[in-house]
């Protein structure tokens, strides 16, 4: 039984965590800096190429503010902009001024939502609210009331219901509640790497819990990333990543409760409202962290029999899913990425994604 939280104290993050390892004499290896914040529930680590300790501790005090005017901004359920658009949507859908904060991140959920069919929906806050992943610990969670489901689920908020006309933005559908969890990670990332871009670092990496969002090269070596199995124990698979790309990987093992012998994982499937069932985790690699984020939840839902078509219609060309039974699907091109750390898994080659 778990839902792991990191503790917010005071709503400030936990202080950064500096090292630096570099090699001495006529060596023409890069130092490589590291440092640690805390963010969206999870540590973060932050890995700089090529500059020297005292920037990198600047570096990392700039993303560390930046990271935590992002989740004060997006939290869901805490006080903020966010849970006060919540609040506006339900008003007899009257405009309001979306919050600066808030607008690019409502923006690209809108367009990403609509690619994935709804699958990915942060307007159904609601639900999620329901089965209580939104700050509750593991152990006081149970199934919601089937009629409670059954409300949301029939008046089927989606991204759609929320308008937008410049600045102002309303909802038509006063079951819309947003929840971005299953894209402000990504989003945060791509902006950290943007921020480090403008302050001209081209060799970076940023990890949340093993999905990471990295540019140029480690050295001159490509950068990799780590698949937990989906079963959430050991190495699965290790990833390799390529210029400025980012790897993202959805599964059942990152936050659920069990009640009365049976998980339930965090996952919702928006058409029948309980966790999405058939798929035990996704991992997606794209150019874009809040793309690959996204896009891992939506092909999570649509399962073993419809990820591959899905994949297709959002652009996405890396994907290997790992069903309920075990079996392995990815596509060639994905096939050529990964190394697959354990070989008694039925791996099934779908047809090219391109």
């Amino acid at each position: 039984m778990r839902m792991p939280k990191l503790p917010r104290p005071g709503g400030i993050l936990a202080a950064y965590l500096l090292t630096l390892v570099g090699l001495v004499g006529c060596s023409t290896h890069d130092p490589v800096a590291r440092g640690h914040v805390s963010a969206f529930g999870s540590p973060i680590e932050i890995t700089l190429i090529g500059i020297n300790r005292r920037h990198a501790a600047e570096v990392t005090r700039t993303l560390e503010r930046d990271f935590e005017l992002m989740e004060e901004a997006w939290h869901a359920w805490e006080e903020g902009p966010v849970s006060r658009m919540n609040m506006l949507f339900n008003q007899d859908n009257t405009p309001f001024a979306a919050p600066p904060s808030v607008l690019p991140l409502l923006k690209l959920s809108k367009s990403i939502a609509e690619q994935s069919d709804h699958l990915f929906n942060p307007a159904i806050g609601h639900l999620v609210r329901a089965w209580g992943f939104q700050g509750r610990p593991a152990e006081c969670l149970r199934p919601p009331p089937k009629d409670l489901i059954d409300i949301v689920v029939e008046a089927a908020p989606t991204m759609n219901d929320i308008h937008i006309d410049g600045f102002r933005v309303w909802s038509d559908n006063d079951i819309v509640k947003l929840d971005f969890r299953a894209i402000q990670r990504g989003y945060a990332i791509d902006q950290a790497i943007l921020r480090l871009q403008e302050l001209g670092i081209n060799n970076a990496s940023i990890s949340a819990n093993g999905n990471v969002h990295a540019i140029g090269s480690r050295d001159g070596h490509p950068w990799s990333v780590t698949v937990r199995a989906p079963d959430g124990g050991g190495v699965f698979a290790t990833l390799k990543i390529i210029g400025n790309e980012a790897a993202f990987t959805t599964g059942e093992y990152q936050t659920y409760f069990t009640w009365d012998g049976e998980l339930y994982h965090d996952i919702i499937d928006p058409r029948t409202g309980y966790p999405a069932t058939g798929t035990s985790s996704v991992t997606v690699l794209h150019p874009n962290a809040s793309t690959a984020n996204a896009a891992a939840t939506a092909l999570f839902v649509a399962g073993p029999k419809d990820w591959h078509r899905l994949a297709r219609q959002m652009g996405i060309r890396y994907v290997m899913l790992t069903d309920s039974e075990g079996r392995v699907h990815m596509n060639p091109a994905m096939k050529t990425r990964i190394k697959l750390h354990r070989d008694n898994r039925e791996i099934i080659i779908s047809e090219p994604l391109t």
